[in-house]
């Protein structure tokens, strides 16, 4: 299989088809806002997810479950705004499609309408189908989403690795068919046994993108806030920080604050 690396200017659901074809990793990061957007875009990161993660990175909350509607479609609208070559997906938040399929379609129109984005994330298998139906239907690109499910932590109880026993692990493969079969472009798989993704990446022909899940699947995301290492209390076994900026920013914001109190910031060459 070739590995040639293939030049992309805009990144589209079919480069990523193409990708695993070809193939080529796929890389995926986070981002919120245009700032981190821009930057991120500008490495040239194939996707970028605008996730229900800000409901904990950029809100505080403890799950992904508070994010509103209103509030994905507007930290999509300011990533949408920076990016030139990424595929941008968003998250459909916690309780705006699993229950009504046509609450989903309008919950997908609108992020797609009033926020420019390419493509929505949903999280779930057979029990959201019909869902994930009624959006592909209206010609809207859809990523699935499998293994541990951040907006059921409560059904689970707990952030461990998903899928260890036989039955769920079974559930979770035909699942993934089962989202291929619908016509999903691709599925992140998180959190989940190593086997089990690239057994689920060999017996689908779309991209699986893996967060937890080894590196026998097409792709890799994480969230911004966790490689740069601006957030500290998250440790989980899959994470590399490739940078500390948590202590980075505290040292440069504690320098400057010394300075202004010793008159030191603005100096002469810093004034009009």
């Amino acid at each position: 299989m070739s590995t040639a690396k293939k030049e992309y200017k805009r990144v589209t659901v079919k480069s990523l088809v193409d990708m695993k074809k070809n193939g080529e990793k796929i890389s995926m990061l986070t981002a919120y806002d245009y700032s981190m957007a821009k930057i991120v875009d500008a490495a040239n990161v194939d996707v970028i997810l605008v996730g229900d993660s800000a409901s904990n990175v950029m809100a505080g909350h403890e799950t992904t479950l508070p994010i509103t509607l209103d509030q994905m479609i507007y930290h999509a609208s300011s990533v949408i705004r920076a990016v030139n070559r990424a595929l941008v997906v968003v998250d459909i938040p916690f309780g705006s499609y699993q229950s009504d399929p046509k609450e989903a379609l309008r919950s997908a129109i609108r992020i797609m309408k009033e926020s420019g984005a390419h493509a929505v994330k949903v999280e779930g298998g057979q029990e959201i189908k019909e869902s994930v139906k009624r959006i592909l239907n209206a010609g809207i690109p859809v990523m699935g989403h499998l293994g541990l499910t951040p907006q059921s932590i409560y059904k689970f109880g707990t952030y461990t690795v998903r899928a260890k026993e036989e039955d769920e692990a079974s559930k979770l493969i035909a699942d993934a068919k089962l989202l291929e079969k619908m016509g999903c472009f691709s599925i992140v798989l998180e959190k989940i046994p190593a086997k089990l993704a690239k057994e689920v990446a060999e017996s689908v022909s779309i991209p699986i993108i893996g967060i937890g899940a080894g590196n026998g699947v097409d792709g890799q995301v994480l969230v911004i806030h966790d490689l740069l290492g601006i957030t500290q209390e998250f440790n989980p076994r899959f994470l590399r920080r490739y940078l500390n900026l948590y202590e980075e920013m505290g040292n440069a914001i504690s320098k400057y604050v010394d300075d202004v109190k010793t008159r030191d910031f603005p100096s002469d060459e810093e004034q009009y």
